[in-house]
């Protein structure tokens, strides 16, 4: 394994990239409906247009929200976040068509990298169901740390390529860019929080257990 080394400079570039990415589709679909709704004389297809400008106006929103949990600063250093809030947030941007989401966490403030860590997780998750299926999350917290255990069970389900290794600050032939800085960034907050993950496969479902260091 090589140690990877990236500048503060080149952390902040790619985390706006991977936002820019996870957004730019929801509100690239809303101009194409304003499109169609300045030439469009058809009613039916102007139905459609506003259909799908509210459809991905809230799919923005919902993933803005999220992207400001899972990267954002959310409130002054040492700051807590409410965990059940959170797990509300990652219900809107997780689920649609392809992939459900069951989720369980109490509603008790715990340090903001722990929340963040758990969010982070939750988009790893996403990863090992290529195909979709049913995520299941539960979140246990005692005093302020939290205790987290999520599967991914799903056709074609896997450990997705390259993720131990960028959790652990490490690589071997992997790029880090847009797409891989998420794992590596989740790996810095739990790195920061004090807590281990460890992944495991089993048929067709993927777990992630993250808890506290001894």
């Amino acid at each position: 394994m090589t140690d990877v080394s990236l500048s503060a400079l080149d952390l902040a570039a790619l985390l706006c990239s991977r936002v820019c990415h996870d957004v730019i589709s929801p509100v690239g679909a809303i101009v194409n409906g304003l499109e169609v709704l300045e030439e469009e004389k058809d009613e039916s297809m102007r139905a459609f247009a506003e259909d799908l400008i509210r459809k991905s106006a809230r799919q923005a929103s919902a993933r803005l929200q999220f992207a400001r949990l899972a990267f954002g600063a959310a409130g002054s250093a040492g700051a807590a976040i409410d965990l059940g809030d959170a797990a509300q947030i990652a219900k809107g941007f997780i689920e649609d068509d392809r992939i459900k989401l069951a989720i369980e966490a109490p509603r008790v403030l715990l340090p903001k990298n722990q929340v963040k860590l758990f969010l982070n997780l939750l988009m790893i998750a996403t990863t090992a169901i290529p195909r979709g299926g049913q995520i299941t999350a539960l979140a246990k917290a005692e005093g302020e740390r939290g205790d987290f255990l999520i599967s991914a069970t799903g056709t074609s389900a896997r450990i997705p390529p390259h993720v131990e290794g960028l959790l652990a600050q490490n690589r071997e032939g992997v790029t880090i860019d847009a797409h891989a800085i998420q794992p590596y960034y989740t790996g810095l907050i739990a790195s920061e929080a004090g807590f281990q993950i460890a992944l495991s496969i089993e048929g067709e479902t993927m777990q992630i257990k993250a808890q506290a260091k001894a």
